[in-house]
């Protein structure tokens, strides 16, 4: 993928907001007959997918006669490729970037419609640039509806009780900890260390190694290519998951009990006890439904926030991911309904709203209206960085997570993951 610097990233995203927001309070006009019968399937791997149900019944205020259904498949990634090649094919599924560049999903690629064609009239313009998949420059085959970033759910109130500020430069952040450890909070931060994936290693790490390397053409080469030398270029990321450990911000024997990566994160930070709870807005986005099972917060309701973790002296960074992508089976029945619903689905009004019941970063060129997210709002648009454009690879993301969970961990010093760039495997758990 060709490189952008973040400025040109940011123009891009902002560039057209006018065009996107003068649709924004159209209403939809339908160009199918609104008495047609049919049924589209939809398959994924979430649970709970609400927010879509709810855009589904607001598209039937249309085509009422038209049913769409979503299943999650048990074992998605294995199933949906079966799954496209039986007589249960479904009309959309969800997609990744990855599924493009790994030959055992070459049969699911090819039946990606192309989403670019200007007859389906989708409204891919109010779609924020630095989402968009950029491996072909003729066609777009998976289309992104949530957005996801790195960084922190702050316990307001407590900041607001001890008297202090949410960190904005990284040295602020180690004078923060410092204060809530003199007032006796035992992990002032703390996150999931149990597994890799979406570990508080690589929260914090793969967002400092994608800005030391976002503009230097050589090192990103290195990084993909799983070259040995793009080694060094991780130091300043494991650095500093080394400090937060020695500065005592993070307790990571406390961290050992924190189960799981999304609802165990969740219930330990709605104790009320952690000024600040290291994650993704995927893990962010669950906090809303679970506040009513947990009984601490029940009994001691604070206020929160997910907010990005300051990385250097700089201030933030807002690494800019889709979080969910859909592709359309060109090959399922009522492929024109199919598309009816996508350009119903992909507008800016829908999107905000869909994003907003899910818990997750909207995906428009437009400010988040998402109180949970509102200080991504002030960063400024050369601190804004996407992976989709800068050219992030699979290897390099595996490697950077698995040298920042060995060296949390213990299992490596610094100077060892570094000289084993290229040479780690992923170990999911």
């Amino acid at each position: 993928m060709k490189k952008l610097s973040s400025l040109v990233f940011a123009a891009l995203m902002i560039g057209s907001l006018s065009s996107c927001g003068n649709n924004q309070n159209d209403d939809f006009t339908p160009l199918l007959d609104r008495n047609r019968e049919c049924i589209i399937t939809i398959n994924g791997d979430y649970s709970n997918f609400d927010s879509l149900q709810t855009q589904i019944n607001g598209f039937r205020k249309y085509y009422g006669n038209v049913k769409i259904e979503y299943t999650k498949l048990s074992n998605y990634f294995t199933d949906i490729v079966n799954r496209l090649e039986s007589s249960e094919k479904p009309n959309i599924f969800f997609a990744t970037s990855a599924m493009l560049n790994d030959e055992k999903y070459a049969t699911v690629v090819a039946h990606m419609e192309n989403l670019m064609d200007p007859s389906l009239n989708l409204n891919l313009d109010c779609i924020r640039s630095g989402l968009i998949n950029r491996k072909y420059t003729d066609k777009l085959l998976i289309v992104p509806i949530f957005a996801r970033t790195y960084g922190m759910l702050v316990n307001e109130d407590l900041f607001k009780k001890e008297e202090l500020e949410i960190p904005q430069k990284w040295s602020e952040l180690l004078s923060v900890c410092a204060s809530f450890k003199e007032k006796k909070y035992q992990s002032p931060m703390m996150g999931y260390t149990a597994g890799t994936d979406n570990c508080f290693m690589n929260t914090v790490a793969y967002p400092t190694f994608v800005i030391d390397i976002a503009n230097n053409q050589t090192a990103l080469d290195y990084a993909n290519n799983k070259d040995e030398r793009a080694g060094e270029y991780m130091r300043d990321a494991l650095l500093k998951v080394v400090t937060l450990i020695n500065n005592e911000c993070i307790n990571m024997e406390l961290c050992k009990d924190i189960g799981d990566n999304y609802g165990k994160v969740i219930s330990k930070f709605f104790d009320g006890d952690v000024p600040m709870m290291i994650g993704t807005a995927v893990t962010a986005s669950g906090t809303k439904s679970r506040e009513k099972d947990s009984k601490p917060f029940q009994a001691n309701p604070f206020k929160y926030s997910f907010h990005p973790i300051p990385l250097n002296e700089q201030g933030s960074y807002f690494i800019d991911s889709p979080a969910l992508e859909f592709a359309v089976n060109k090959d399922a029945e009522n492929l024109d309904m199919t598309n009816e619903f996508m350009r119903y689905l992909l507008r800016p009004q829908q999107l905000k709203a869909t994003a907003r019941e899910k818990g997750l970063l909207h995906v428009v060129k437009d400010v988040q209206d998402n109180p949970m997210y509102e200080a991504f709002n002030n960063i400024p648009v050369e601190h804004i960085y996407s992976p989709e454009v800068i050219g992030i690879s699979d290897d390099l993301a595996v490697q950077i997570k698995m040298a920042s969970y060995y060296v949390g961990k213990g299992t490596y010093d610094i100077d060892a993951a570094i000289a084993n760039y290229g040479q780690f495997v992923d170990a999911k758990k």
